[in-house]
């Protein structure tokens, strides 16, 4: 392989872990970013990409179920590939125990019977929703609904005022899918934002989530500030693209494969099985972690201070783990996907995001049926920190009309 100036291949890399793949740009990754990333199981395990500052990446999901339960070798100190000079990300970007008490704050507001209680809220807003649109014959299924059900739920969770949506929703975006410089002035944004609601919470302190934060104590002493507004970031961003771009992928198996979305419109039932399985099939985040010492794995030398990428997509898309894992099976039990990540750094947004796509599913399915993507104007995937889809046009018959 011949390697361009550009790239970052260091002494202690064979040459024959090295791929092309840069994934903010894999090769045809726009039409299907899973297809994309799934190519890496072409070669070895654990491979080096050269761009981005030079990175590993761990693709079968033995490895990356190891290295996200194993924070003593694989540190949670940069997430963000390239490694960022922002301030840490908390508790993303804390390892235990100091991770612990940070968690253990914010973790009360998504349990399942915290989540329950929103459940009525979720539903009223997914069918508001869909009956704004519905009877047109067509939407933009990513900004008409994908990423509104997320942000207003959120809003509503942190008492944030809603008019804020798109202003967030564009801070998101540079957080998740930017270039470094992009996910600073994300950080940046967000700190402009968000420093009049800590005075505010401070003064006026509600039952809301970030009430509890600005005037929490961990292990006994006031947050600081830094590690507050690390804190808040991942709070706000953490749900937002993430269950938006789960619920498009999901969108797009489904418009077109009729004979699937079919079994679900008629056993409604099996919407509390399957989602799972939709998800295991659509993960998204590709979070690294940080060599902490020298050590062998599997076959790769790994050096201190090296990253290693672990894409949850690539755990659900192993065929090692699961049988035929490109197609979905409504039926695949167990599904122990890694899709919300493992070990102590499970996303504790996990039941909400389950929750928004079930809801999704019962309430889009009896009221739109039968849909299905626009040939000549195609859905668009993009790569990145987090894989979304960023286009999804769908048109469905309305009565006595046209598909559009």
């Amino acid at each position: 392989m011949i390697q361009p100036t550009t790239w970052t291949v260091p002494d202690h890399v064979p040459e024959d872990r090295v791929v092309d793949f840069d994934f903010m740009n894999p090769p045809d990754a726009v039409n299907d970013v899973h297809l994309a990333w799934k190519k890496l199981h072409e070669g070895p395990d654990i491979v080096w990409s050269p761009y981005n500052g030079g990175h590993w990446i761990a693709t079968r999901a033995d490895d990356i179920e190891a290295i996200q339960k194993d924070h003593q070798r694989f540190s949670h100190a940069q997430v963000n590939v390239p490694p960022s000079q922002d301030l840490p990300l908390v508790p993303l970007e804390l390892d235990p125990p100091e991770h612990t008490g940070y968690r253990a704050l914010i973790a009360p507001a998504f349990l399942p019977q915290a989540i329950a209680e929103l459940e009525d809220d979720i539903r009223a807003l997914t069918v508001e929703l869909i009956e704004g649109f519905a009877g047109k014959g067509g939407c933009e299924f990513v900004s008409e609904f994908a990423k509104m059900l997320p942000i207003v739920i959120f809003l509503q969770l942190v008492n944030l005022p809603q008019e804020d949506r798109l202003e967030l929703l564009e801070m998101t975006e540079l957080a998740v899918r930017g270039s470094v410089d992009e996910r600073h002035r994300s950080q940046q944004m967000l700190a402009g934002y968000i420093g009049k609601w800590i005075e505010a919470r401070r003064r006026d302190p509600g039952a809301d989530l970030i009430s509890r934060i600005v005037n929490a104590k961990v292990n006994g002493e006031p947050i600081a500030p830094e590690r507050m507004f690390g804190l808040l970031t991942v709070v706000i961003f953490g749900g937002l693209d993430t269950v938006a771009a789960m619920m498009s992928f999901i969108c797009r198996f489904l418009a077109e494969h009729p004979a699937e979305r079919k079994r679900l419109v008629e056993q409604p039932a099996l919407i509390l099985t399957a989602v799972d399985e939709l998800i295991r099939r659509h993960g998204v985040t590709n979070t690294a972690r940080v060599v902490v010492e020298d050590v062998q794995f599997n076959g790769v030398s790994l050096k201190q201070g090296d990253q290693i990428q672990v894409p949850n997509a690539l755990f659900g898309l192993d065929e090692r783990r699961f049988s035929n894992p490109m197609m979905v099976d409504l039926e695949r039990k167990p599904v122990l996907h890694a899709a919300f990540g493992n070990g102590p750094h499970r996303c504790p947004g996990s039941f909400l995001a389950r929750m928004e796509i079930k809801v999704f599913l019962q309430e889009w399915l009896k009221r739109i049926p039968d849909f299905e993507t626009v040939p000549a104007d195609p859905p668009r995937c993009a790569s990145g920190m987090v894989n979304g889809l960023l286009y999804l046009p769908l048109r469905w018959q309305v009565a006595g009309g046209r598909m559009k």
